[in-house]
């Protein structure tokens, strides 16, 4: 692969479309994560709890079966712990 760097220039080039493929992706990528941030403070300057949309979020995300589990896993657990 060196080689081929090295005598041809054509791994060269394809490795710098790669390269700035990526940064392109990763200024993408923080782009929304401004937006996301941004979002999230105008819910919290309209009086909604962040932390809990974060909670809700995760859940979304999950498998609804996985979701389950891990419900009926934390109620167990705060069973035994008498916090219910």
């Amino acid at each position: 692969m060196m080689d081929d760097i090295a005598k041809t220039g054509v791994a060269a080039q394809e490795l710098t479309q790669f390269v700035e493929r990526v940064e392109r992706l990763e200024e993408e990528k923080k782009a929304i994560s401004d937006d996301i941030r941004e979002v999230y403070a105008e819910m919290k300057g309209r009086g909604f709890d962040v932390r809990a949309v974060r909670q809700i979020i995760r859940i979304r995300k999950q498998d609804h079966s996985e979701r389950k589990e891990m419900e009926a896993v934390l109620e167990l657990y705060m069973g035994a712990l008498n916090m219910n």
